[in-house]
């Protein structure tokens, strides 16, 4: 229906390295269980106002250990939790302050949206704030004080402001009225002089750069704040050469924030500036994720198994001075190193942290690649017309007489400016996202499937395998054939894309990469058709089996796919000789996507398909009669107008609603036409 629109990219609700993902197994609820979920909300929240600040610890803790079960939690809301925990951000006990921090953070992060709406109509902001200035003059004094501080009130200082940041960022990732308090605060300010200590404490500077980006992102309101003096704290971190995952996390978050205020870069510094966000991007992509995730598991490996030797030698050392082995155990033959830990038949990855080190830095660089390839999403997504433009062309279009394509005939050209179309071609960006979507090589999947604590990784993997999958989409619908390597090149990217889906014996059926590889076979079946370049690499048989599978996918954006690409395919079909059949097959299934589809959308993008494929040709016209086309439309053409009218207002944006009554009004003409060519 018209150009294919870009997709851009909405951030991720909450960090990879946030609490709702490092839920212990045992935490998690099963269908079986969930009504036996106990939860001491009252005695915990009476707890809060203990006079002993223990207890109070305690009960903080206690409160953010059980809120990562999701049931939980509107009992505890029921109980005025948030309204309780907020004066906890304030208690005279630092322990106290960090523990209530953490458990409104677990509580947002877990909660969702609504929750988190919640927590900023009941002024949990007001606390945060006053708690976050308290600690950035804390840390501002630390930095510049030249007396010796005690470790310990650092250490608390800084691990406060970490659960400070954290809770922000997801109140403003949830909720407008968090950014609009964020910036009526100014509490950029916070954030800043937090990403500043990114020398002495990553972690907190991680949290601050994710903030940071998310309230930056479409704000208006909040640039007038970045200041030259602010901006160049950015480029400090920005142009920083620390090499490990959060290092690169680190540089790609403030590499997206950057992107996100470019406005205010001064214009002799914007190609400069632009340059190196992207080549950030390009570093992030550079690094091979499949790799390290093997190279990390093999140190934590290996140390777990120095450790479980330590362990053994120690109580081997113990039984030779203590005691003597157990004569039944000698004359069974079982030696003390086959009891230790039972080492002859556990799996040593059992054994491993839920959280070590090198399965955070593994989740660190997952966590960047997916950021650095949603950014490029976006840099590559056009602007769309405002509310007031739509509703223009909507009241232009009131005579059903209007225009007969899309909207995406109706916008200007996606356009990237020559800085950014240069960076991105000269850092081979392209490149790189195809790389990416690739999944990880067997190795890593092995490595990961081992370990259950590092099992997660693989749905992480996917994830970054999709991002890099709509990344090229948008590529696409951005650069010219040219830029994309030439017509060889988009044979041997259409074999690729073949490969991803075919290479196993069944579709792979997960929705989120059914919509993005399906995304970017349509956006490169456009380009093709567009620049009548010969379609290679999915066959008509292979084509119609993902769309089958593609039809019964829960994801409406995935079911629009594949109609796109019946459209695009049928219609290049017709201009053949000796094509009739497959025509048919195609027409069928389209009639069938028009019947049954639940989503108006989906049919209005089969509506259009069809009038793609059968307005035109001998091999069309004779597949449209045995398929008796035309009665199938007249007789579905009052039932589009009356889903039109009861589930087009409520349920549609602006633009869908432009493209559903461009739609009818080419139903209409169409079977006008079919009608003309019977009676011939």
């Amino acid at each position: 229906m018209g150009k294919r629109k870009t997709h851009k990219f909405a951030r991720p609700q909450f960090s990879p390295l946030g609490p709702a993902n490092n839920t212990p197994e045992g935490d998690e609820e099963t269908e079986d269980g969930a009504g036996d979920i106990f939860s001491p909300a009252g005695d915990l929240l009476e707890n809060l106002q203990s006079a002993s600040s223990d207890v109070r610890e305690f009960a903080c803790a206690s409160i953010s250990k059980l809120v990562q079960q999701k049931k939980v939690i509107p009992s505890f809301l029921q109980k005025d939790t948030i309204r309780c925990l907020g004066p906890m951000l304030l208690d005279q006990s630092v322990a106290v302050r960090e523990t209530a921090a953490g458990a409104l953070r677990n509580l947002s992060a877990c909660g969702g949206y609504d929750v988190c709406d919640e927590m900023v109509k009941q002024d949990v902001l007001t606390p945060l704030a006053a708690l976050l200035r308290e600690c950035c003059t804390g840390l501002d004094s630390t930095a510049v004080s030249p007396r010796k501080k005690q470790v310990s009130d650092k250490n608390y200082l800084e691990g406060v402001s970490n659960e400070a940041i954290h809770l922000l960022w997801n109140l403003c990732e949830s909720s407008s009225r968090a950014v609009c308090v964020f910036n009526k605060e100014g509490l950029l300010d916070i954030c800043i002089l937090c990403l500043r200590r990114f020398m002495d404490n990553i972690e907190l500077a991680i949290s601050a750069a994710y903030c940071l980006q998310t309230v930056a992102e479409d704000n208006a309101e909040l640039l007038a704040a970045f200041t030259p003096q602010v901006l160049q704290v950015l480029e400090v971190v920005l142009l920083s050469s620390g090499d490990t995952p959060d290092h690169l996390l680190l540089r790609t978050l403030v590499a997206g924030t950057v992107w996100n205020v470019k406005s205010v870069v001064p214009c002799s510094s914007q190609a400069e500036t632009i340059n190196a966000v992207i080549r950030t991007l390009a570093e992030t992509l550079d690094r091979n994720a499949s790799q390290t995730i093997v190279t990390l598991s093999q140190t934590a490996r290996a140390a777990l198994e120095t450790e479980a030797g330590s362990e053994m030698e120690e109580e081997m050392t113990d039984t030779r001075q203590n005691g003597t082995p157990n004569p039944e155990d000698d004359a069974l033959g079982i030696s003390p190193q086959s009891k230790v830990g039972d080492g002859t038949s556990e799996d040593i990855s059992d054994f491993l942290p839920v959280r070590s080190e090198e399965l955070r830095l593994a989740t660190a660089l997952l966590a960047a690649q997916q950021t650095a390839l949603e950014i490029i999403v976006n840099m590559c997504c056009s602007e769309e017309p405002s509310d007031d433009e739509w509703e223009e062309i909507l009241s232009s279009d009131d005579s059903d007489e209007g225009v007969t394509e899309g909207p995406g005939s109706l916008l200007s050209p996606l356009c990237l400016s020559a800085e950014v179309l240069s960076a991105l071609v000269n850092n081979l960006i392209p490149k790189k996202v195809l790389e990416k979507t690739v999944f990880a090589e067997s190795a890593t999947v092995d490595a990961c499937t081992e370990s259950p604590p590092w099992r997660p990784l693989l749905a992480k993997m996917t994830r970054v395998q999709c991002r890099a999958l709509t990344c090229l989409n948008n590529l696409l619908s951005t650069l010219d054939v040219e830029r994309l390597g030439g017509p060889a090149a988009l044979h041997t990217l259409s074999q690729h894309l073949t490969n991803l889906v075919f290479s196993q014996s069944e579709i792979p059926q997960d929705s989120e990469f059914l919509e993005a590889v399906t995304g970017a076979q349509r956006s490169l079946m456009q380009i093709m058709s567009s620049n009548n370049i010969p379609q290679q690499g999915l066959s008509a048989e292979q084509l119609m089996r993902l769309c089958e599978a593609g039809a019964q996918c829960e994801n409406a954006c995935a079911r629009v796919n594949v109609v796109a690409m019946v459209g695009i395919s049928g219609h290049v079909l017709a201009k053949e000789e000796n094509t009739g059949a497959t025509l048919k097959v195609m027409g069928d299934f389209l009639l069938q996507v028009m019947a049954k589809d639940s989503s108006l959308v989906v049919v209005g993008e089969a509506l259009d398909a069809l009038i793609d494929i059968f307005a035109d040709g001998l091999e069309a016209d004779r597949a449209a009669r045995q398929m008796k086309l035309l009665h199938a439309l007249k007789s579905f053409q009052p039932v589009f107008k009356s889903r039109i009218q009861k589930e087009g207002k409520g349920n549609l944006t602006i633009d869908q609603r432009l493209v559903l009554d461009n739609v009818k009004t080419n139903l209409r003409r169409f079977i006008a036409y079919r009608e003309g060519l019977t009676r011939k």
